[in-house]
């Protein structure tokens, strides 16, 4: 392969960035030698330096490897333990700023040593009784039957939204069985169901959330589970609204399926907290994970639904894991209830707010529009999804490729697209299917104007 004719930008970085991208695309494969730094340099017409830093840089982050006079040779991909999706997602070039990971800023988390300090001094050493005691700690229940959007049969911890899910989905979805799910979706859930031998069913999505007539047809193709982000849906950060909800309930009422309510950024999230449980306690199992707000190593997620659903799901995890972390349950208690950790949350949520604003008010300024939305993901428009990787390559700038985020698996040559209503109709894209990227915003500080800047030039066609 003729390297050189494939960079456009010849600085290090983006030198590394055109590797990252073939490697990425198939284009250079694990053992494929890359030219040696002399070479390229030439072909370039950069320093040698130039090339060396490019490659070291590739080095770092696991893509090549040097073995002396062998000369530079690709690795396998250093995460093929991951998802294919999972996969997709953490690929990608070095990068100074790296806007497509889809995870809280750690500098707006609430501080774990205290609570770990007060949470050792009140516990004993070791549960000797945990084997056969509840899964939950008492004083955690309390907590989470007062806050939680309807009054659930049964309420339980787990590690993790997706492993609440996982488990859910393995009590009422046999082989084969077909799942309703938003399309764009969250890719790991993609995983999720290929890995459990569950179909998918696309429903599109509009301003409000899942679109009832779209949700009304995967159910009569045989859809018997519905999974959906009630608020500050990811990718796109739509919320469900309560009137958009009771159209909902009105459709599942005519079918007998359950749903599965991933409440993934609820701390942090400022939109209401709807639920179809409110309307349907019987058929609802709610996921809150705390990772996005409380932080993800704690591994704590909540669900609560139907004792038919719950007790079955406790039963099996206790000839598993058995139950999270008591230890780390008293920590989440802890965290919710102290004065500072409680501000600490609730100064994120006006930080996520105001960084995602920020970056809507600055791309209007370029004349590209985004719906406001919430969380901390942006669903950005693009001409051409792969073009604007490459142009925010360039700038240094990684996001996450629309594509996985497909719930059809389809791709074309702009990358993954929706089929979203017209704009009469509140969609969020248009009446013409587009590419998108995902950008993360609760990592943006204060470069939100030069970001915004090369996010609208990637979008252009």
């Amino acid at each position: 392969m003729d390297l050189a004719s494939h960079v456009d930008d010849r600085s290090p970085r983006g030198i590394a960035a055109t590797v990252a991208r073939l490697v990425r695309g198939g284009d250079l494969r694990p053992g494929d030698r890359l030219p040696t730094v002399r070479t390229l340099a030439a072909d370039l017409g950069v320093s040698p330096a130039t090339v060396s830093g490019a490659w070291q840089a590739l080095s770092a982050v696991g893509i090549v490897i040097s073995r002396g006079r062998a000369g530079t040779v690709v690795l396998p991909p250093p995460a093929s333990w991951l998802p294919p999706r999972y996969r997709d997602l953490a690929g990608g070039a070095p990068a100074r700023l790296d806007l497509s990971t889809g995870t809280p800023d750690p500098e707006l988390l609430p501080l774990i040593g205290p609570a770990l300090s007060r949470v050792a001094l009140q516990r004993p050493a070791a549960d000797t009784g945990a084997y056969v005691t509840s899964p939950v700690v008492p004083a955690l229940e309390v907590l989470l039957r007062d806050s939680w959007p309807f009054a659930p049969q049964r309420i339980t911890v787990v590690d993790g939204a997706l492993d609440a899910i996982s488990r859910t989905l393995e009590r009422v979805a046999g082989y084969g069985s077909r799942v309703a799910v938003e399309d764009p979706g969250f890719p790991p859930l993609f995983d999720l169901l290929d890995q459990l031998g569950l179909v998918r069913v696309p429903v599109t999505l509009d301003r409000h959330g899942m679109r009832p007539d779209a949700l009304e047809r995967a159910l009569d193709a045989g859809a018997g589970v519905v999974v959906l982000q009630p608020r500050a849906h990811n990718p796109t950060g739509v919320s469900m609204t309560a009137t958009r909800a009771r159209d909902l309930a009105a459709v599942l009422r005519r079918h007998d399926a359950l749903v599965l309510e991933d409440d993934h950024s609820g701390e942090i999230a400022s939109a209401r907290d709807v639920s179809l449980g409110s309307l349907l306690p019987d058929r609802v199992v709610h996921v809150r994970s705390y990772s996005k707000s409380h932080g993800p190593d704690l591994r704590i997620a909540a669900v609560g639904g139907p004792a038919s659903v719950l007790d079955g799901l406790v039963a099996r995890r206790m000839l598993g894991p058995g139950w999270t972390s008591r230890l780390l349950q008293h920590v989440l208690v802890d965290l919710l209830t102290d004065s500072s950790a409680i501000e600490a949350v609730a100064h994120a949520r006006r930080v996520y707010y105001a960084r995602r604003r920020a970056l809507r008010d600055a791309l209007a300024t370029h004349g590209v529009t985004i719906d406001p939305g919430d969380g901390i993901n942006v669903w950005l428009p693009v001409h051409d999804e792969r073009t604007a990787l490459v142009r925010l390559e360039a700038a240094g700038i990684r996001v996450a490729p629309g594509t996985p985020f497909s719930a059809d698996g389809g791709t074309t040559s702009s990358g993954g697209s929706t089929d979203l209503m017209g704009e009469d109709s509140g969609s969020l894209a248009g009446s013409t299917p587009r590419a998108h990227v995902r950008v993360t915003v609760g990592l943006l500080g204060a470069e939100v104007e030069d970001v915004a800047r090369a996010l609208a030039l990637a979008a252009a066609p």
